[in-house]
């Protein structure tokens, strides 16, 4: 999978209830989402199943990946694009075997050294945080700027890196100045009063830096 500036959005169901869940999903594709993630902690599987079947075809009209937080077996059911698991989540081989062959593939990591491993493991992207504080990830001190460069121009070479964690509009300059090239928002996008309009800010920002850096 080879990306490079772009917007990774999360459907997040801890800021937006079931029932929007289709109406926010289209204002995040609208707006220049490049992947979008059903993500619903503490929902039952069956649940989060029904919404997965629900937006996939929103993001295969899109041409967007569509990834499922946590659950291989729902992503292969409903024939999502990926899944993302978590740094304790297991090892990659099983969740291969569940999704089956071409599935995307990601997972968290919070420092250069599981970085590196998630790249030797064959995970197929990393999210890299969370960069500051944030309320999805309470208790888990933010790990901060300085090692973006870094993770980037090593493992960002062969998979694509997603920073991710307490990222919003307001600060998202400094996280593309510290040279992250993929980035994932939720709650700034998710309350935003025009999430559309919010969302296209952030990937049209993102795509403008990482064109940039090209240079």
């Amino acid at each position: 999978m080879t990306l490079a500036g772009q917007l990774y959005a999360i459907l997040d169901l801890g800021y937006v209830p079931a029932e929007a869940a289709a109406e926010v999903t289209r204002a995040l594709l609208a707006g220049g989402a490049g992947l979008l993630q059903l993500r619903a902690k503490g929902h039952p599987p069956e649940e989060i199943e029904a919404l997965a079947c629900q937006l996939l075809p929103l993001c295969r009209a899109a041409g967007v990946p569509f990834i499922v937080n946590d659950y291989p077996d729902i992503a292969a059911r409903v024939g999502a694009d990926g899944v993302h698991i978590g740094q304790d989540d297991g090892a990659l081989a099983p969740v291969r075997e569940v999704m089956g062959p071409g599935k995307i593939i990601g997972r968290s990591t919070h420092s250069p050294m599981q970085a590196r491993a998630a790249l030797e493991e064959g995970f197929d992207y990393i999210g890299f945080g969370p960069l500051f504080p944030t309320p999805t990830k309470l208790g888990r001190p933010g790990i901060g700027l300085s090692d973006i460069a870094a993770v980037q121009s090593e493992v960002g070479r062969e998979i694509p890196v997603f920073c991710i964690g307490g990222i919003k509009r307001d600060n998202l300059p400094e996280v593309l100045s510290a040279g992250a090239r993929n980035v994932v928002i939720v709650s700034d996008l998710l309350t935003a009063p025009d999430v559309q309009i919010a969302t296209r800010q952030v990937s049209q920002a993102i795509a403008a830096a990482s064109l940039a850096g090209d240079r």
